[in-house]
């Protein structure tokens, strides 16, 4: 049974008992029915006839009295008490041992004065009244002169040295917090030294046990304390804020920083004091009563404390974000802390109270030990941080000369980020653990928290006896199954995701809008999402089957079963079947990428999605589109190698078209050299001759060659410069006419009705003309 549980049970009884006056008693239950172990019987059998019996083993070894009685009356669970039972009777018991040494209270006092009169060297308790005051005032003496002459004159040139303006991360915070801390510890030595000499000085030696038994307990007292303090101001720190670690205000951390210290500081004199008491030899009642009212004063403290920090910790919990901004855990730790923590004060004194009634052995004070661990958890967790940051700087060392590559090219020619690159930045939020570095730090988390708790179950419970049964062994190999699962998972993740960065490359971010057809993803950054999934999956299913495999259960069913559930699904649902395999077979043979702008025949656009069964295409004009792999019947990939841009022009008859194609070649030379669009070409820009004859214009078509993505930007600065070449050179493009002839009789005037006859011939030429430019790639809107 925990300790945990037990302590419900005992406040329930008590509720009960003050409420209703109760006795319960157990009922031995037995049964008539003869022992199914024959050897029980027939020892049963020959005692009832009065006769001695002795059992001899296989070996030749006579067994024992203890062996003979558990054959003959073997164990029944229903003979143990419950742990009801057990709970009332131990409070019944509380009650009365309390009842008795409240009773016993004013001769405990009057013993416990007659030791110190016996103990004291001059016969009087005052004795020892002054030895606490004058060593009290010898230290705070020394420890105001470790101030000012250690601490200003000495330590703060080494301490100030180290101070950095900006420091960053453990791995510059650590150092300096903990050589400041080595330092206090330094001056709180100084300030002792200091008050032992004065005191040896002044008095000389005492040279009677009592009183150095008593001197030393307060110098313990305080060493502990004023180091305990030290650790609050490293993990704190009140007056540097750049060096904090946990995110308080300054007003918060100074708070925060002289309660806890006052609080600690109270709790350490007051278990010497009572350790005092009990290692003197003075009355028992005395020491339970003075310790447990000293505890119960420092419990009330701990309230108070956590209700005037209760706001500062738990938007520390929350690293100072909103809840909105923070994970379910965060939220539920940041509210339900501080109520834990009260409860575990509570109960943490309700158990030393029943130790101390009930004179039971206390090998660590409840509350002290946990203060030990939860202190030790912190101290541990930094210096973890600390190496694992120190590895990742000595790794950053190493790539130093590729990381600054990288960087400038982040960079514009002005040494600001560009607008698409913050725009990209932000559109792609990262992974909350995106590196190895932060996946060990959240596994030191998780080992300092699963630790943590264990080491505090040793604390309430350090016999824990339970921790020896099946139930607790199997929930100890799940918790390791689950943390084991949890590593494989992010590791492999982090791995894919370094690796589909790597893949990507420079790949550039297609603006919203534009016509598409930009080069895409390789092919193996296409595939590791979907790695990525099978991934998960499987560490799933392996957790838990081996969870499962663990409580007991036979898995083998489950494998024959889905088998059977594949199958059904394989007949039922072969739509399904074909997507997937469609998808398969599609992605083999690099038919497209993510990032790749592709037709389908009904849609087309950039894929940007891509699942087990379907993708996802973004149409250039923003529609998404999610087509099934099973219906793609013809598909045309618009990014592979290269892409040919033809453009139609219209120019009258008159033009001279051997002067239109040198002039044309001599443009493609001049864009080859542009620093915007001239490496952007595979095939310069060149005139291909007249195409067509139209009634109102000559069609000469020029084409170019560039990477796929490009001919878009390229086409826009072709356009420009032959505008403005023809203008210069006297070309004149043609314009659309349409030449309506009349009869010979019409011609004198023409009806409205011919009039509109005339503007219907002529909206169809047009349309005509306008429906066979559109007919080529990228001219539709599907």
């Amino acid at each position: 049974m925990t300790a945990g549980m037990s302590w419900l049970i005992r406040l329930s009884i008590f509720v009960l008992f003050l409420a209703v006056p109760m006795a319960l008693t157990a009922q031995t239950l037995g049964s008539d029915a003869p022992s199914s172990d024959p050897v029980a019987r027939a020892v049963e059998l020959a005692q009832e006839s009065g006769l001695d019996v002795i059992i001899v083993g296989a070996d030749g070894s006579v067994a024992g009295g203890d062996a003979l009685q558990s054959a003959a009356s073997p164990e029944n669970p229903m003979d143990k008490p419950s742990a009801l039972m057990q709970a009332q009777s131990e409070f019944q018991a509380f009650r009365q041992e309390l009842k008795s040494r409240l009773e016993a209270l004013p001769y405990s006092v009057f013993e416990m004065n007659y030791i110190l009169r016996q103990t004291s060297p001059n016969g009087e308790i005052f004795t020892y009244v002054e030895v606490l005051g004058w060593s009290l005032l010898f230290l705070l003496i020394g420890r105001w002169l470790s101030v000012e002459i250690y601490g200003k004159r000495f330590a703060k040139r080494f301490v100030v040295a180290r101070i950095k303006a900006s420091p960053e991360g453990y791995y510059e915070k650590m150092p300096f917090l903990i050589y400041r801390f080595l330092m206090g510890v330094l001056g709180t030595i100084f300030a002792m030294v200091f008050a032992l000499l004065i005191s040896y000085l002044i008095f000389g030696a005492s040279g009677d046990s009592s009183i150095e038994f008593t001197v030393t307990a307060i110098y313990t007292a305080f060493f502990v304390a004023s180091v305990v303090s030290d650790l609050w101001r490293m993990v704190l720190s009140p007056y540097l804020s750049q060096y904090r670690v946990p995110v308080f205000s300054d007003r918060d951390a100074k708070r925060l920083y002289y309660s806890a210290s006052i609080l600690a500081t109270y709790d350490i004199f007051s278990l010497i004091f009572a350790t005092w008491i009990g290692d003197f030899g003075l009355n028992y009642n005395v020491y339970a009563m003075v310790y447990g009212v000293l505890a119960l004063v420092g419990a009330a403290g701990s309230l108070v404390l956590l209700a005037i920090n209760a706001r500062a910790i738990s938007n520390a919990i929350r690293v100072g974000r909103p809840k909105e901004d923070c994970s379910w855990l965060l939220k539920i730790l940041s509210v339900l802390w501080a109520p834990a923590v009260a409860a575990y004060v509570i109960f943490g004194w309700l158990e030393l109270a029943f130790d101390l009634v009930l004179e039971r052995d206390m090998s660590v004070p409840l509350m002290a030990g946990t203060y030990m661990v939860l202190t030790s958890i912190l101290v541990v967790y930094g210096v973890i941080n600390y190496i694992i940051e120190a590895y990742s700087r000595r790794r950053r060392v190493l790539d130093a000369s590729l990381g600054e590559a990288l960087v400038d090219e982040q960079f514009d020619a002005d040494g600001e980020l560009t607008e698409g690159e913050i725009q990209a930045m932000a559109s792609h939020p990262g992974h909350q653990i995106s590196s190895f570095e932060d996946l060990a730090r959240r596994v030191a988390g998780i080992l300092a928290f699963l630790v943590g708790s264990f080491a505090l179950v040793l604390v309430w419970d350090p016999e824990a006896s339970w921790l020896q049964t099946s139930a607790a062994e199997r929930g100890i190999d799940i918790t390791v199954i689950l943390f084991l699962g949890y590593v494989i998972y992010h590791v492999a993740r982090i791995w894919i995701d370094s690796k589909i960065d790597e893949e990507r490359g420079d790949l550039p971010e297609a603006e919203l809008g534009d016509e598409g057809g930009a080069g895409g993803a390789s092919r193996l950054a296409t595939l590791l999402p979907l790695f990525r999934g099978g991934i998960l999956a499987i560490v799933i299913v392996s957790i838990v089957l081996i969870v499962l495999m663990e409580l007991g259960v036979n898995v083998s069913p489950l494998f024959a079963g889905a088998g059977v559930v594949g199958l059904a699904v394989g007949f039922g649902s072969q739509t399904l079947v074909r997507d997937i395999f469609s998808g398969a077979f599609f992605l083999v043979d690099d038919a497209f990428r993510k990032g790749e702008y592709i037709d389908i025949g009904d849609v087309k656009g950039t894929v940007e999605k891509i699942s087990v069964r379907s993708f996802q295409l973004r149409h250039h004009l923003g529609a998404l589109h999610t087509i099934p792999f099973g219906e793609i019947k013809v598909l045309t990939n618009y990014s592979r190698d290269w892409v040919m841009m033809k453009l139609p022009l219209r120019v009258t008859y008159d033009t001279d078209v051997e002067k239109v194609r040198k002039m044309i070649k001599k443009l493609g030379k001049e864009l080859l050299s542009d620093p915007v669009i001239g490496d952007n070409f595979i095939q310069p820009l060149k005139s291909q001759g007249v195409i067509e004859m139209q009634d109102s214009a000559m069609i000469i078509r020029v084409k170019f060659m560039t990477k796929p993505g490009d001919q878009w930007l390229v086409r826009k600065k072709v356009y420009q410069e032959i505008r403005e070449l023809f203008a210069r050179e006297g070309i004149k493009f043609a314009h659309r006419e349409v030449t309506v002839r009349l009869a010979p009789d019409q011609e004198g005037e023409v009806s409205p009705k011919q009039k509109e006859a005339a503007v219907g011939a002529v909206q169809a030429a047009i349309d005509e003309d306008l429906l066979d430019e559109m007919g080529g790639p990228g001219g539709d809107d599907r």
